[in-house]
């Protein structure tokens, strides 16, 4: 099949860490390969946000990356994006009636890559899947007052839903989001992320660790949401551990970062300034190295729609703690691959980081179940061979009747 992805602000291209760059970037560009290792023809459509970048980027055999000419050529937050969605699915209709490259299926990321792309596919027929790796309601629900998304967000998703031939949900809890949503549930597909296995593995280089002290790693985008405030609060209760957060911006830009300093001011308040490293953004080929040097992997955020940092470090093979939210009860097993925690409490999480630092067994336990999980439901292959099935159902669901009507 031709597939066009359509991700108007996270780029397969773009290094994760950085500011709107995180776990959908990677989905892109890992989903993309995976398809295109199946024979897929995969495009990848994201706005241009430099004059600097050529108009096509080849990522790898069977995947382009198309810049799109929306707005400004420069950065812009991602909630800033919305008054160019009508240009980016007009030029994407342009496209694809003047180039014989027209997609058999259009499978947008994010809720105005939907706008997008029900923009350009609807008038051609071409049918559209939409994933939307967060939902405004649930961002509403948990930031409030604090939610810089445009207000229209929270009416049109659902109505995105409605019109899209299907909906990818990550996790069980999205699809009941959804349905709440009034989205049909006869068009609501659950499909996981996947997650590298043949790059993230027990084996290999491991990160350097200048202490003694057990390492508790957590690894993200410096935003308010992903609860790292949780987990320094949480370390006066695990004497002797230290706390590694990697990601954000890079190490020399940490100094200026207005989360960063918040962060190293609790930490500062906590008594464990001298346990406390942010390090910054990390290359992506660098990551597994970084999980490897853990005793133990904390995922805290308030929400998260999926979560690829739980089934990276279940892949190598380290135990996890993590909040009890969205596709974190999906992924992790509580007592088999990981320990589940309520979200936004710190002194269940520090019990239960003290808990499993001081048993060596059950870390190890849970670290080969948790490899054998990820390597054996979450592999970006499986993912991939499930999303064929969806676009099959969504291409044939498209009659030449419903074109014409």
């Amino acid at each position: 099949m031709r597939i066009a992805m359509i991700s108007e602000h996270a780029s397969p291209l773009a290094a994760p860490g950085g500011e709107d760059a995180g776990g959908q970037n990677t989905h892109v560009a890992e989903l993309s390969a995976a398809l295109a290792a199946l024979g897929h023809d995969v495009r990848v459509y994201t706005r241009r946000d430099t004059a600097a970048h050529p108009r096509t980027v080849t990522m790898r055999d069977g995947v382009d990356v198309v810049h799109v000419p929306a707005g400004p050529a420069r950065a812009l937050p991602k909630d800033a994006l919305l008054p160019y969605m009508p240009d980016f699915g007009r030029w994407l209709g342009a496209q694809w009636a003047a180039d014989p490259w027209t997609p058999d299926v259009v499978h947008a990321h994010f809720w105005m890559s939907g706008l997008a792309a029900l923009t350009a596919a609807g008038p051609r027929g071409i049918p559209v899947v939409q994933t939307y790796h967060a939902l405004g309601t649930v961002k509403r629900r948990h930031q409030g007052v604090a939610d810089t998304s445009p207000p229209r967000r929270i009416a049109l998703e659902p109505r995105i839903g409605r019109t899209a031939d299907r909906v990818v949900a990550q996790c069980a809890d999205e699809v009941g989001e959804l349905i709440r949503l009034d989205v049909p549930r006869a068009r609501i597909a659950l499909v996981p992320s996947g997650v590298d296995v043949a790059r993230f593995t027990p084996k290999g280089p491991i990160a350097l660790r200048p202490t003694a002290r057990r390492r508790i790693l957590s690894v993200g985008r410096l935003v308010e949401r992903k609860g790292f405030d949780d987990l320094i609060r949480a370390l006066p209760l695990v004497p002797g551990a230290e706390c590694v957060i990697a990601g954000g911006p890079p190490g020399d830009a940490l100094s200026t970062d207005a989360e960063a300093a918040r962060l190293l001011d609790v930490a500062a308040s906590c008594g464990v300034a001298d346990r406390v490293t942010l390090a910054g953004q990390v290359a992506a080929a660098d990551m597994p190295a970084w999980y490897r040097s853990a005793d133990v992997v904390a995922a805290v955020p308030w929400y998260e729609p999926f979560g690829l940092t739980p089934l990276e470090a279940m892949a190598c093979g380290r135990p996890v703690v993590a909040a009890a939210v969205g596709g974190l009860m999906d992924t992790v097993v509580d007592g088999v691959t990981g320990d589940l925690v309520p979200p936004r409490d710190p002194r269940s999480l520090g019990a239960a980081l003290r808990r499993l630092l001081g048993d060596d067994l059950r870390r190890l336990t849970y670290g080969a179940a948790g490899h054998e999980r990820a390597r054996q439901r979450y592999s970006w292959l499986r993912t991939a061979e499930q999303l064929e099935t969806v676009y099959a159902a969504a291409t044939a669901a498209i009659t030449p009747e419903a074109v014409a009507g």
